[in-house]
């Protein structure tokens, strides 16, 4: 790709995500202020995050529910964490696709626990069970994941060598990592980056989940480091690197639904069958079909449905 085309590709990116931030915030006000879940044999609830990757997810959920009959009310672009799981905790929303490790360790930590030491998808899951709230369950997880990384651009890699999290060291001083808020006081945020590798990190606070905001604060020099959703499309058309993260800093995150444990078996079914042909590469190319064509998120899980055959 020459260099010319990637800075149109990444203006695209910039310009998409932003108007869909922007439209996301005044289309619909407050996703939870109307009704809630019911669990009901024919009426879902589903919903999401505001990240765009997040919001495909729920919409692949919700059209599989529809074609198997159900009546679905979506409640998408919510926010993060601390606002839509105790509304997921509490029923009001039946279906909710999650990230196992991310979501584990903030029930953990909720809890005033140790975060979890467990590094495969079977022993996220496996801890993820027992400490869910009664009322709702985890489905299997899809072999796609979308985990926070510390990412770079290509020209500060270069500088200093920088191939894991641990090279950072390099660079000196306090890190500055472009993230959301809540990343502040994530397990894989500065104090695990300072336990596990010695690294005193700051976040410099982004509200776009890794969005164009984001990616600025690392080409424009305003951070070293940004927290950029694996399965974000930016990663590739803006040449960014991820670090490796041999330490398992960030822990695996697969796309695994929580669902109401009211919900039935035809139900849940619908759900299984997305997620047994939602890969980690489906994902981004998903998100990529959003933020660089401009799809709305409707559209592209309606094709990636139509595609697979499920619908």
């Amino acid at each position: 790709m020459t260099t010319a085309r990637t800075k149109r590709l990444g203006a695209t990116i910039a310009v998409a995500t932003a108007a869909a931030i922007a439209l996301a915030g005044c289309s619909s006000g407050d996703p939870l202020s109307s009704g809630g879940g019911s669990g009901s044999s024919d009426t879902i609830t589903v919903g999401s995050q505001a990240y765009p990757s997040n919001e495909i997810i729920a919409e692949l959920y919700a059209q599989e529910l529809e074609k198997a009959g159900f009546t679905v009310t979506k409640k998408l672009n919510i926010g993060q964490r601390k606002a839509y799981w105790p509304e997921v905790a509490k029923g009001n929303i039946d279906v909710f696709p999650e990230y196992n490790g991310n979501l584990l360790n903030y029930l953990l930590q909720s809890d005033d626990k140790d975060t979890t030491t467990e590094t495969t998808t079977d022993g996220i899951n496996a801890a993820l069970k027992d400490e869910l709230p009664s009322g709702v369950k985890a489905l299997p997880s899809a072999d796609a994941s979308d985990s926070d990384t510390y990412t770079v651009t290509q020209e500060l890699a270069d500088k200093y060598d920088l191939k894991s999290i641990g090279d950072l060291a390099k660079i000196g001083g306090t890190i500055s990592i472009a993230a959301n808020p809540e990343f502040a006081t994530a397990a894989y945020g500065p104090t695990g980056l300072k336990a596990k590798y010695g690294i005193t990190g700051e976040v410099n606070q982004q509200n776009d989940s890794g969005g164009p905001l984001t990616v600025k604060a690392i080409k424009d020099g305003d951070s070293q480091v940004a927290d950029i959703y694996s399965a974000s499309a930016s990663i590739a058309t803006e040449k960014l690197v991820t670090l490796e993260d041999p330490k398992n800093l960030v822990p695996v995150n697969n796309v695994t639904p929580i669902v109401s444990s009211k919900l039935d078996s035809k139900a849940t079914a619908a759900i299984e069958k997305v997620n047994k042909v939602l890969t980690t590469d489906a994902l981004i190319e998903l998100d990529r079909q959003n933020s660089v064509e401009q799809k709305s998120a409707a559209s592209v899980a309606k094709a990636f449905l139509q595609d697979k055959g499920l619908l």
